[in-house]
Formats: structure tokens, sequence, C-alpha cells
């Protein structure tokens, strides 16, 4: 063939990709032809009512009666398409689509992997101006859970956490926050300057275990800022906790909307909430304006992969929009993208049933493990914020047996091959899911009756681990500098002991849950350092510190 006939030959197929970036609607429907999937003139496709009623003008790839049953989400489509194509590849990554990935990595995950993962290729849209297939993965997205928007998020639930916050609070602004906030609001304060002002849960002496914030302490909170002159920018809620513990988020939305402050949910464990009637309701349903949510923690996307959901007019959109572009990559990971599209799908496609089966085996396991002698199983603490919980994180206690949590996780992981989710002191807590099986069940149920019939061969708890109040160190949290001082300020390493009272030059954090025990800017409290040492001997790991054996500290000079 003469290079003339070789160049017409390849024109038609691909000049249109490198003509189009970024990504125009026209010339990149061809790719999406096969599935009767396009954007712009669609087949079995009809213009789509936007939010609340207004009709839109764009073109909705919604199935209907007619589409074929097999049809793909519409970023997943169109990735498939495009790793079908017969390219010449002279862009990124350096696998050439697995032609040259490492023999040890696809020996491990095999090569088909590598040919879906590609750039920001044109007909697969941008991130960070979407048009294409991510814009309409986001719309359904936010469809299915009742946002005006969504975005995707591949920096996990932690950069959409530090979007909120950067959207809703500028330096010197005080936000109303946990004192057990997730790590991720604690450097968001740090990247935007914001000032906290700290909510300390009500704790369950006998768990070990935190709680949500009340109304009545989120309404205390606004007024003692009042009474110093200032307002709240935003209230950041946890809900649900690790545990499953969810706030009564429909008064304390109610209570920060009639003072005008938006309300940020960290709902990183709750995506699934509201697709069940035995489910806690979603945030959203009850007037958040912000949701962050971990898409791959209960639902089927890929770890890291999460979604941020807005509603309202609190919080401007494209401050959102700004911030996430600062946080996360540029070159965001389309495999984990087309995961959040797939996983909403999944949901779409059965939300009425598909979670039956998963929550009849939680609550079947409940059933046989709160009947063997000496377990407790986590389902009424003793504290007022415990308005309602997940069925499908299920804490079981063990300190009647005389075994701390990572004592009985470590007899449950090596003999029974059950591996938990979280560990405690006095507990551990299991996350069910889609994929869970009564094969798993029976193996927890006959590890937990292993744990019960050997108690006698353990020594009973002794006083000071079976009393002592391990949420005690955030009772005096003082802060001498803001988190954004702390973490630029000039340090200088201190030992453990002549730590005490000197002001915090790192973050200090067991995990999990990822919960900072000492923050930038705090003073170093007995109470905090023995939590750490304690925590840490039981077999948490400690991360943030500069020394992990924790023999030293990084302090603030003054």
């Amino acid at each position: 063939m003469s290079s003339a006939n070789l160049d017409m030959s390849f024109a038609g197929n691909f000049c249109r990709k490198w003509s189009c970036r970024p990504f125009r609607r026209p010339k990149s429907c061809i790719s999406q032809e096969r599935n009767g999937i396009m954007l712009g003139k669609i087949k079995n496709c009809t213009s789509s009512v936007g939010y609340n009623g207004v009709p839109s003008t764009e073109i909705s790839c919604a199935p209907n009666a007619a589409a074929s049953q097999n049809e793909l989400p519409p970023l997943v489509s169109a990735l498939k398409a495009s790793a079908e194509e017969n390219a010449a590849s002279f862009h990124f990554p350096g696998h050439n689509r697995g032609k040259a990935a490492p023999s040890s990595l696809t020996q491990l995950i095999g090569s088909k992997p590598f040919l879906h993962d590609l750039p920001e290729l044109p007909e697969l849209d941008n991130l960070f101006s979407p048009e294409g297939p991510i814009l309409e993965a986001q719309k359904q997205a936010a469809r299915l859970f009742g946002a005006s928007e969504t975005w995707f998020l591949v920096g996990g639930s932690t950069c959409g956490i530090q979007a909120a916050i950067m959207a809703t609070c500028s330096p010197g602004d005080t936000l109303i926050l946990p004192r057990n906030s997730h790590i991720s609001a604690i450097s968001s304060m740090v990247l935007s300057g914001t000032l906290p002002k700290y909510i300390v849960p009500e704790y369950d002496f006998n768990w070990d275990v935190a709680g949500g914030i009340t109304p009545s302490q989120v309404h205390k909170a606004i007024k003692e800022l009042e009474m110093e002159g200032r307002k709240a920018a935003a209230v950041l809620v946890v809900s649900p906790t690790y545990h499953g513990i969810c706030s009564n988020l429909d008064e304390i939305c109610e209570i920060c909307h009639s003072h005008s402050i938006p309300v940020i949910v960290d709902e990183a464990h709750g995506a699934h909430l509201g697709f069940h009637l035995k489910l806690p309701s979603s945030s959203l349903s009850q007037g958040a304006d912000l949701s962050v949510q971990s898409t791959h923690k209960v639902l089927c996307a890929l770890t890291q992969s999460s979604m941020l959901h807005m509603q309202g007019n609190l919080v401007d959109r494209e401050r959102i929009s700004r911030s996430l572009q600062m946080l996360q990559s540029s070159s965001p990971n389309y495999l984990l993208l087309a995961s959040l599209d797939a996983a909403r799908a999944q949901i779409s496609e059965n939300r009425e049933a598909i979670f039956y089966q998963t929550i009849d085996l939680a609550l079947e396991a409940k059933s046989l493990i709160s009947k063997i002698p000496g377990i407790s199983v986590l389902e009424f603490p003793g504290f007022s914020s415990f308005f309602h919980i997940d069925p499908l994180r299920f804490t079981i206690g063990v300190w009647q047996l005389g075994l701390s949590g990572f004592e009985a996780d470590d007899i449950l992981c090596k003999d029974f091959g059950v591996v938990c989710e979280l560990v405690g002191t006095k507990s551990f807590t299991l996350a069910f899911n889609l994929g869970t099986q009564r094969d798993h069940v029976l193996r927890l149920v006959a590890g937990v009756k292993h744990l019960s019939k050997t108690s006698h061969l353990h020594q009973p708890l002794k006083d000071e681990v079976k009393n002592v109040n391990h949420f005690a160190c955030f009772d005096d949290v003082r802060m001498s500098m803001s988190p954004r001082e702390a973490f630029f300020a000039e340090k200088r390493k201190v030992s453990i002991r002549d730590s005490l009272g000197e002001i915090c030059g790192e973050l200090v954090c067991p995990y999990p849950p990822g919960i900072p025990v000492l923050i930038p800017g705090e003073i170093i409290t007995e109470k905090a350092l023995s939590y750490l040492l304690e925590i840490r001997s039981k077999g948490a790991v400690i991360t943030g510190a500069a020394d992990c054996s924790l023999s030293s500290f990084l302090v603030c000079v003054t």
C-alpha cells in the first residue's frame, strides 16, 4: 500500500480524535455508535427534564424500554469503545495500553486492565470540564442520589471533605465540627486557614465508642459563637460514624439553615443509605447541603472512588469545582471514574431489592451471635445521639471474654480467615456489603463461638483497660495556634516526657479509624499521650507522627 493510501485509510478513523480536543459532542459520538448510545444525536434517547423539573436542552442517555438490555453506563461505554480502537498510541501512560506492562503486574491482575488505563482522550471527556460521558455519568448519579449536582472523586472522600470545607470556609472563618472528625477535616483547616469550633460527641463507657453529635450540641455551638460576635461558616457532621451510628440530621439541618449555615455531611460510610426501608435515610433527604460519600465502601466502586453531592443554594458550586481542581490529580484514573459510573448503574438497575439479601444476612448474623455467651452486640448504646444505626455495620463486644478487640481480631483472622473492618480496645466491627455470602456469615459465627468457648484461657481485662474512658483525651482540648499556623511554624523534636504542655507541631492519628488525637496547634496533654501509648500497645498503627514509636514529638517553637 502506498504511503498516500496508508494515510487515507487511517485518516477517517483517527483524525477526528486528535482534532477535537477538548471534548466536542458531534465528533465524539462515533466511538459510541456500536452501543446505540451517542451524545448528541442519540439512538433510543429523548430530551430530559432538568433538576427541579426545568426542561433541559441536554439529551439524556437513560435507557428506555426500547434500549438494549446490555446497554452500558455512559462512561463505561466510552472507555470500552476507546480501548477497542486499533490505535497507534503515542500518549501516556507508558505501558501503552498494556504492551509494556510489567510482567509481575500482569501476573497479578492480567493484561486487560491496562487496555482501559487511558488518559483524558477526547472521547473520554475531561473531569474538570466535563461535556460528554463524564458529565452524563455525573448527572445520572445526581438523579439517583437526589442531588442537584454530583462530582466524581478519584482522591477518595478525603479530597471531597477538603473541597467541601474550602468551598464554604475562608481564612479566619470558623467551622463547627465533631472533635473525632476524620483526618481529612483537620487537613482541610490547614489548607483553608479555617478555625475549629469543636463539639465533643457523647461517649459510651462500656463500649469505648463515641456517638454522633446532637441537634442541641450544634445549637449550643452556634449560640456560643454568636455571643463572641462570630458566625459559623459551616457545620460538619459525621453520619454515619465508622460504627454505623447516625445523627438526627433532619433537626441539625433545620437549626443550621435557620441561621443560613450550610451543613456538610461526612457520609463516607453511608453511600448506600436510603435504598431500603430498613436502612437509615440519606443525608440529602434530610436536608444536607453537601454530602461526601465513599462509593467504594459499601457500594461496588473501586477503592479510592467517591462522590461529592450538592443541593440547595447555600454553597457556591463554582468554588467547589475550583477546589476540586486544586485537590484532585490532573491525570485521573479512568478505571476509578468508570467504576463510579458502574456502581451507580448497579444500584439503579435494581434499587428496590438489591440490599435485601445483604440486610437479611446481617440481621441473621446479629441474631445468632447475640445468643453466644459472653458476647455483646452494639444496638442501643446509652447516649441520646444514637438516633439510628446502619444494619450493615455490626460491632461485637468481647470484653466479657477477657479479650481486647485486637486479640479477638487476631484469632478470627488467623484461625477462621475472618477479616474485620475496624478493631477497637473492647470490640471489633464488621462491614456487610453486596458481596457478603452466607459462607462468610457461617465462618464468622463459628469464629465467635470459638472465642466464647475458649474464654477461660484468657486473662480478664485489667481494670485500667476495662474502666478507662479513652475519649477523655478530648475533654480538655486547648488550641494555642490555628492548625495552619502550627503546621507552618518552626519545629523542634522533644522527648515524650518533655512534650507535655508544649504546642503540638504534627498530626498524630491512630488508624483505623483515622481520628486524630493530637492536632497541630493544640497543647499536648497527659490524657492524649496515655491514650496513644495504650492503643499503640494494643496493636493500632499510629500515623502522622515523625517518630512512629512515640518516644518523641515535634512541637512548635514559640
